[in-house]
């Protein structure tokens, strides 16, 4: 069972998403401990959400661009892996309480983040599939492995390794002279570009476009 310091932090992160006041008590009860508990591990409640801000539930995100989307996105990948095994507790917690139809809003940030980088890779034409549907596929591939190499007495990162070149090789491809571009390929290139500078389109102009270019990339 998770220790009383990672379900602390938990309870408040979820508090904290709600947008409801965060009390002292209502932190307590969700976590299943007494007022002293928190004071032990945080000092007070202000030093719980300091913790919350701290321990960062975006921190493994937090990729800065180095100009090469391929790289940028196997980064992220490493960073998600080390941050699980870094925090196995918190990291079940936040990925293995999955509620039938309803996304987990705590771990949004990183799906945000993994679609921006793969709108980046999309906008030089490197994307097989829209973004939407690579980041689900490579974030699906990213939680798997991490929690099975939380599992493992020795974490086994080349597995981590090969699961990364897979999942990446499944959504995205490498632009050469050699290789003709695709339909579905300039379709996504266009509608990355589109979205990031759409110039003087009105947006009823860029959402009949995406919907036009969201239909030929499929």
């Amino acid at each position: 069972m998770p220790n009383a310091r990672d379900r602390l932090l938990l309870a408040a992160a979820e508090l904290l998403q709600g947008g409801g006041t965060v009390s002292t008590r209502a932190v307590c009860d969700r976590a299943g401990v007494q007022a002293p508990t928190l004071y032990h591990h945080f000092g007070s409640k202000q030093g719980l959400i300091d913790a919350v801000a701290n321990h960062g539930f975006t921190q493994y995100t937090a990729v800065e661009s180095s100009g090469d989307p391929l790289d940028d996105l196997r980064e992220g990948w490493d960073r998600h892996v080390r941050f699980g095994l870094e925090h196995p507790s918190f990291y079940g917690l936040l990925y293995g309480r999955v509620e039938p139809g309803k996304p987990c809003a705590i771990t949004a940030p990183a799906h945000a983040a993994l679609r921006e980088r793969l709108t980046a890779a999309a906008a030089r034409g490197m994307l097989r599939v829209p973004a939407d549907d690579a980041a689900e596929q490579v974030l699906a591939a990213n939680v798997g492995v991490t929690l099975t190499l939380i599992s493992q007495p020795e974490p086994d990162f080349g597995l981590s390794g090969r699961v990364r070149e897979a999942a990446l090789a499944g959504v995205l491809h490498t632009p050469s002279a050699d290789t003709p571009t695709t339909r579905a390929s300039a379709a996504l290139t266009l509608r990355a570009l589109a979205d990031d500078d759409p110039g003087d389109l009105t947006p009823g102009e860029r959402g009949l476009l995406g919907e036009l270019l969201d239909r030929l990339a499929r």
